[in-house]
């Protein structure tokens, strides 16, 4: 059974003007580096449009690289082997991104039990809580700080889709992302 988190209208629209990457495992296997290399280039490419404001080109580079590079890293470490794609589409005020990748059944359901608590009242508000919790036990994991943080300082708006893959040992993930291009106009 299929299962959305967040706003359905994030998900419409990624099948249009879409740039995409994969990035497959191999002999280097996939690593941390890659998320820099990859939402760098991303970043890059989707920044280009703003070059005649060297303050917008810079801001609108940093946001696109930071959100898509926390995804990106998100998909890597909790992965099972295989390729993570990249989608991504900009209109003329909002930046779109779609991370897919595959996970075993119970990092599935402990993500979703996650997504659960940190989709539920103000992002500021919960980043807060998440960081005093974490600084009272350092041992916490699976936070959520990343996300609160896309939430909460760059205005993303995040969506997930859950589907079970054929031998059911195994879910696709899709990560949905929407931020605004130039946060200071809002």
């Amino acid at each position: 059974m299929t299962t959305l988190y967040g706003p359905a209208e994030i998900v419409i629209g990624m099948n249009e003007s879409v740039s995409r990457v994969r990035l497959f495992d191999g002999p280097l296997d996939l690593r941390w580096h890659h998320c820099a290399t990859t939402s760098d280039f991303i970043a890059d490419l989707f920044a280009l449009p703003f070059h005649a404001s060297r303050n917008n080109y810079r801001e609108v580079r940093h946001n696109i690289g930071y959100v898509v590079n926390e995804l990106i890293e998100n998909s890597v470490k909790f992965r099972e082997p295989g390729e993570i794609r990249v989608e991504a589409a900009m209109d003329v005020d909002c930046f779109k991104v779609k991370v897919s990748n595959v996970v075993s059944t119970e990092a599935a359901v402990s993500f979703q039990a996650l997504l659960a608590q940190i989709t539920v009242g103000d992002p500021g508000d919960l980043l807060i809580e998440r960081i005093e919790a974490n600084a009272a036990d350092p041992e916490a994991s699976g936070s959520g700080l990343g996300l609160l943080t896309l939430m909460s300082d760059y205005g993303a708006r995040l969506a997930w889709i859950f589907s079970p893959v054929d031998d059911g040992k195994c879910v696709s993930v899709e990560t949905f992302a929407a931020i605004p291009l130039i946060q200071s106009q809002q």
